[in-house]
């Protein structure tokens, strides 16, 4: 049994990583953290959790937990993943890994060196429907994969106005925003189909130099994208095109992703409209023929609920596995630094012009 301490439990991890974690056999969680003691009881009484704390230093260092999970804001995830290092726990880490690709490439080199598990939570790579999508690729049901394209919906990122508790995502140095984010999500699905991106050309436009903040008069400044778009080639050579356009919200749509091959094209949907690509399940079609993915591809319990919790409980699967087999899980800290470098490329792209290689 795994014993899991959650930090930041009140807020995302409360709607995806507690109902993921308390779902499989192979974990326990054992304390949560908030910025409050109240809150924190809150959300231990409502998951039947023994310890609450509102100290994180508290939570990192009781006996009790032998993994810590990292669901703060991006800005504040290095100062609780490095006191989870110094303690030697293993950790799973909210995306983004850092606030940029320099402070990734830190965490990396620290866990690295504490010798521990570790993982980022870029759930896509364990989404049932990009895994079937994938292999279908590697079957050569559509042919040679000749191009990719994908659009996809931001909001609540990009938009006119923004909620209040996202406002401080409209400072680039906060690392949460449609390109980090957004984008940095979409992206991780696409590349679990098609495979990774080598080179990119993109711009990162901003149509609102002032954002309205939902529910009052007031207007705040914003430094932040609104959109995202690129062009690439993937290590198989075939072309990518990506848009992530965003919006005030709700989604309407959720994505379109079109794999063109040199036989035939693969399109797939959200199952449910509005969802995003890492989110839930997809309606599949190759041609006009629909495609059932079959169940060996979802492996989590029936009682992890739809949506973001059951490609959540799946990577976990992957984090314990890779404990009992003292190896590092996928995607791990360093898969979360080629995808910060690949963020990187793309903000540098857009700053000069120039099509940026991805190593």
């Amino acid at each position: 049994m795994i014993r899991v301490g959650v930090v930041g439990a009140s807020g995302w991890a409360d709607s995806s990583h507690l109902p993921a974690l308390t779902a499989l056999e192979e974990f326990e969680v054992t304390g949560v953290a908030t910025t409050n003691q109240t809150s924190a009881d809150r959300v231990a009484a409502a998951h039947g959790i023994r310890h609450a704390f509102a100290d994180t230093g508290e939570l990192i260092a009781h006996p009790e937990v032998d993994l810590v999970v990292v669901s703060v804001k991006a800005s504040g995830h290095a100062a609780v993943i490095k006191a989870a290092l110094a303690a030697g726990k293993h950790v799973v880490s909210e995306w983004p890994l850092g606030v940029d690709a320099d402070e990734a490439g830190e965490l990396t080199e620290a866990a690295t060196a504490a010798d521990v598990v570790h993982a980022v939570v870029l759930q896509g790579h364990h989404s049932p429907s990009a895994r079937f999508a994938a292999d279908l690729l590697a079957d050569g049901r559509i042919g040679t994969l000749e191009s990719v394209a994908l659009v996809a919906e931001g909001a609540p990122w990009g938009g006119g106005r923004i909620w209040p508790n996202l406002v401080f995502g409209l400072d680039p140095s906060e690392g949460t925003n449609i390109l980090t984010i957004m984008a940095g999500h979409f992206l991780a699905a696409l590349e679990r189909v098609a495979g990774p991106l080598t080179e990119v050309s993109a711009r990162l436009p901003r149509t609102h130099d002032r954002v309205l903040v939902a529910g009052t008069q007031q207007t705040v400044p914003n430094a932040t994208p609104s959109h995202v778009l690129l062009h690439g080639r993937l290590t198989s050579g075939a072309t990518a095109s990506v848009t992530v356009h965003g919006g005030n919200g709700p989604a309407r749509y959720g994505f379109r992703l079109e794999l063109v091959g040199s036989d035939a094209t693969l399109t797939a949907t959200p199952a449910q409209p509005g969802t995003f690509i890492h989110w839930g399940d997809w309606d599949i079609r190759i041609g006009d023929e629909a495609l059932t993915m079959p169940v060996t591809y979802r492996t989590v319990p029936d009682s992890v609920q739809a949506g973001p919790p059951a490609n959540i409980a799946a990577l976990y699967q992957e984090v314990a596995r890779a404990i009992a087999e003292a190896r590092q899980p996928h995607p791990s800290f360093e898969t979360a630094l080629r995808h910060h470098r690949l963020l990187a490329a793309i903000e540098q792209s857009a700053a000069d012009g120039i099509v940026r290689y991805i190593s």
